[in-house]
């Protein structure tokens, strides 16, 4: 049995076996320290800012799963469903500023926090802090997990003004 001292001392020695060469190279491709995700996602922002609801959808797989109400409603399956939310949403919001602070990637799941901020056409401003989780097949996205208070959503929609602790969760840099 090898303790892990001599397994410790070993590795370089592994590193340069050319039978390892393969393993390793492989290692690089999967590499999870360059953002290979998060770009989609930013392709994804930059359409729906447009509201270009085809540039949105040419990210998602035909049978996308979007869970975009915290779980009090159905989720949203299929492209088609979700291409009529979405024609449901554009005409309704002015402006947006949807940003992201925060994520990380995990093979084929791109975690991210951020804040969904609109002005809809009615006047209202909308600041909705929230986390959610994109899984990918390949580099589209098959299911689409958003968490937030919907509470915040709805007084917001209803004409009441941002709470300071939600400013102050806004205040952050987008990445």
């Amino acid at each position: 049995m090898i303790d892990r001292r001599t397994l410790a001392a070993a590795l370089p020695a592994l590193a340069l076996t050319p039978a390892l060469a393969p393993a390793m190279a492989q290692a690089k491709d999967t590499d999870m320290t360059a953002p290979r995700l998060y770009p989609v996602l930013q392709a994804v922002i930059a359409a729906w800012h447009k509201q270009d609801i085809e540039g949105v959808l040419v990210h998602v797989t035909d049978d996308i799963i979007w869970r975009n109400s915290s779980g009090y409603a159905p989720a949203i399956r299929g492209k088609a469903a979700m291409r009529k939310a979405l024609q449901g949403m554009a005409p309704i919001i002015k402006t947006n500023k949807w940003r992201i602070f925060d994520h990380a990637e995990n093979y084929n799941r791109l975690f991210m926090e951020g804040v969904d901020e609109f002005w809809l056409t009615t006047g209202e401003h909308v600041a909705i802090p929230y986390a959610g989780s994109l899984e990918f097949e390949g580099l589209l996205i098959k299911e689409w997990r958003e968490y937030f208070d919907g509470r915040i959503s709805a007084a917001m929609k209803a004409g009441q003004p941002m709470t300071d602790e939600v400013r102050e969760m806004l205040s952050r840099p987008a990445v």
